[in-house]
């Protein structure tokens, strides 16, 4: 069986989750909000499995899975939320989610797709060296300092380190920032890039954006 990492702020709720993961025989490990997660799931974790409500009282929880896919968290994401409308559902997918449940959830229902997301195993890829992303502040942090990022900033900077070793397109880019159906023009995402890429040469990144032209982005 697997190692589940749960981020539910009802307490409620998480109960029932935990229960009932650990009757199927999963080992749990659960958050109450963003911040939690992020120091129990991060990349030295044994979580092979994430269950991840939306709406945490001190973060989105799709903000939370892009940092710890940019940390080196790659474990599947089930994303566990009242929000069921299909653009909902698109933003979570674009944010790193593998699977999506809209509440009020059939336990049964939600331990087989555990069990179906544990079954395809982690992806085994490094993090962002150096580089930290905090979805509770907003902020992108090195050894040397810290810089805040508006929302937009920060989900495009997510959306491309937490994909190591990949051109990430610019529509994924687009989709994981702005809502579902947003026209963004070529050279807002341009200007987006231009002070992201000055923020984190404020703090000395080791980590970049290279542009791949024509397709999108990657880490530098």
């Amino acid at each position: 069986m697997a190692t589940v990492g749960v981020c539910e702020d009802d307490e409620g709720i998480r109960s029932v989750l935990v229960r009932g993961l650990r009757a199927g025989g999963h080992d749990v490990l659960a958050a109450h909000d963003g911040a939690e997660a992020l120091r129990l799931l991060g990349t030295d974790s044994a979580v092979e499995v994430v269950v991840m409500d939306v709406g945490l009282p001190d973060t989105d929880g799709r903000d939370v899975v892009q940092a710890l896919k940019s940390a080196g968290q790659h474990a599947p994401v089930l994303f566990l939320t009242a929000l069921g409308a299909t653009q909902d559902k698109l933003q979570g997918f674009a944010s790193g989610g593998d699977d999506y449940m809209v509440k009020p959830f059939d336990l049964r229902e939600l331990l087989a797709r555990v069990e179906i997301l544990a079954a395809r195993g982690t992806p085994s890829r490094g993090p962002a060296g150096g580089l930290v992303l905090d979805p509770v502040a907003h902020a992108a942090r090195t050894a040397t300092g810290e810089v805040l990022l508006t929302p937009t900033e920060f989900r495009m900077l997510a959306a491309i380190t937490s994909r190591p070793g990949q051109v990430v397109r610019r529509r994924t880019v687009v989709a994981a920032a702005w809502p579902d159906g947003s026209v963004v023009a070529e050279n807002t995402v341009d200007s987006f890039i231009r002070r992201i890429r000055t923020k984190l040469d404020s703090i000395d990144s080791p980590t970049g954006i290279e542009t791949v032209r024509g397709v999108g982005y990657r880490v530098a």
